[in-house]
């Protein structure tokens, strides 16, 4: 059993591994947090009355989550992209090792601040944790917010408009002002990569691993952690501080947003850029270029003196955030003009086609939740007959599949898919062509260079010929659509075609 103790500023943090392979987190003042391969179990108890505890089960089971390759890396974990079959929800996965002694308190911090807002508006939603013993990781599921970051933006405007920014904004604040006032949090990584946004056009705030809690408002942080760019005076100087430091962080990520330039020196080195920050006068847009209001907010957020900055809650107030509320800017259609929904579909058609074939050709215990692929009012047409609704498709796929397993599941022929095509498809949607061979084997094999399902193998690892081992050709069509939640799609349409089959 492996046990080892973290002592902390506020509270002792105990990292538990157990021989039947669940990881306990045990904090003296925030309770238990289980985690096995089946999902995370929240324990807390009262302070003033032991007996008085309650307990919070999120189930996302590591055999339900279908892996693929990493979007992006931090100092403290990897993030990729994933689909959660039971509910086919392609999901953000953060991975973070427990082993890793400076990590575990980010994990805990992390855990409690998503555990503690569930789909509150202004911070990424968490759909559960699990751990995996095999790799000593932990991973968080996040909601995928398809949409990207401010930063991505920025790559592909430049610059965003002062109204979008505004309304942007003022849902940010919202977040802020719930991780300051309800969860007294202080987030000390605010920057525009950590401002994600999806193309529903919600503004969110992610990536709490190095918050830290302040008992109460007047409590203050000592310690030197965060991105250096956007760091707030009186971290640099290394002196206490609180909430206000993220204040001058999301001042700088405005200014950032609204004029195309961060304001400082950033490429001749940390501390040539800690000195200007120190030094310099607080950076102010150009006047003639921005509305007063928009200078107002920016002057505010960068006062070198903590004391005299706004908190989140006093900016819900001011001008900029409330001069555009009556134009109701539309964010979708803001986001969407950046990145098209139907290119981001594309994007991932080869994820949903592997998604769909390892259901197909894999357990049986999984394939019951192809049903919930389809609506009812998709099609799925094969060998001249047409079934409607996800019931009977759910029939004719099974019997197809049956067949295709034959008397010997062990011989079982499966999907090795060749060329694989994407276009779009009406208003938002795409059509994927996968065309492929039929082989004898034990599970779904993709070829070519595209994104690859971990524990699949891929095409060029086959080490033998297709052609030799080809029992028979496939070609399927599908029409594949957005549901109603951000990373969720469906079948709209599936045309399958069976050739020369022994």
């Amino acid at each position: 059993m492996f046990l080892v103790c973290l002592l902390l500023s506020s509270f002792c943090l105990f990292v538990k591994l157990s021989d039947g392979g669940t990881v306990n987190l045990l904090s003296r003042s925030y309770g238990v947090y289980n985690f096995n391969e089946l999902g995370l179990q929240k324990c807390t108890s009262s302070h003033v009355d032991e007996s008085e505890s309650s307990e919070t089960t999120y189930q996302c089971a590591s055999h339900e989550m279908r892996v693929f390759g990493a979007i992006g890396s931090g100092a403290s974990s990897v993030v990729q992209r994933a689909i959660h079959i039971p509910n086919h929800r392609i999901l953000a996965l953060k991975k973070i090792n427990i082993f890793e002694r400076e990590k575990r308190q980010q994990l805990l911090t992390e855990i409690r601040t998503l555990c503690e807002a569930p789909c509150h508006e202004g911070l990424v939603d968490f759909h559960g944790a699990f751990y995996s013993p095999d790799s000593g990781q932990i991973s968080i599921a996040l909601e995928y917010m398809n949409g990207g970051s401010l930063a991505d933006i920025l790559k592909v405007t430049k610059k965003i408009p002062e109204p979008v920014l505004s309304s942007l904004f003022h849902k940010l604040l919202q977040g802020l002002s719930y991780l300051h006032g309800v969860r007294h949090l202080v987030h000390r990584d605010i920057k525009p990569a950590n401002l994600l946004i999806n193309l529903k056009g919600e503004p969110k705030i992610t990536d709490f691993g190095i918050s830290a809690g302040l008992e109460n408002s007047m409590a203050m942080c000592a310690t030197f952690v965060g991105t250096v760019t956007y760091m707030s005076p009186e971290r640099i100087r290394n002196d206490s501080y609180s909430y206000p430091a993220d204040i001058w962080s999301l001042g700088l990520a405005l200014f950032e947003c609204g004029t195309g330039e961060f304001p400082y020196i950033a490429n001749e080195g940390p501390v040539n850029l800690m000195l200007q920050i120190l030094d310099d006068p607080s950076p102010t847009p150009p006047k003639q270029e921005f509305s007063p209001e928009f200078c107002s907010f920016i002057d505010a957020c960068l006062q070198k003196d903590p004391d005299a900055r706004p908190t989140a809650d006093q900016l819900l107030s001011h001008p900029f955030i409330t001069k555009h509320e009556k134009e109701r800017v539309d964010l979708a259609t803001f986001v969407q003009s950046i990145f098209d929904p139907t290119q981001r579909l594309k994007d991932l058609a080869d994820m949903l086609t592997i998604h769909y074939y390892s259901l197909f050709d894999g357990f049986d215990d999984l394939w019951h939740h192809a049903k919930s692929l389809y609506t009812e009012t998709s099609v799925f047409s094969f060998s001249g007959k047409h079934n409607t609704g996800s019931t009977e498709i759910f029939s004719a796929l099974s019997d197809i599949r049956n067949t295709l397993t034959g008397d010997l599941p062990s011989e079982k022929l499966v999907h090795v898919v060749e060329k694989l095509h994407c276009k779009p498809c009406g208003s938002g949607g795409v059509i994927i062509r996968a065309v492929g061979s039929f082989i004898v084997g034990n599970q779904f094999l993709i070829c070519g260079d595209g994104v690859q399902a971990e524990g699949l193998p891929s095409f060029k690892d086959l080490g033998f010929d297709v052609a030799s081992r080809r029992v028979g050709r496939f070609q399927e069509q599908f029409v594949v659509e957005s549901g109603d939640l951000i990373g969720k799609y469906f079948l709209a349409k599936q045309e399958l075609y069976i050739t020369n089959l022994d």
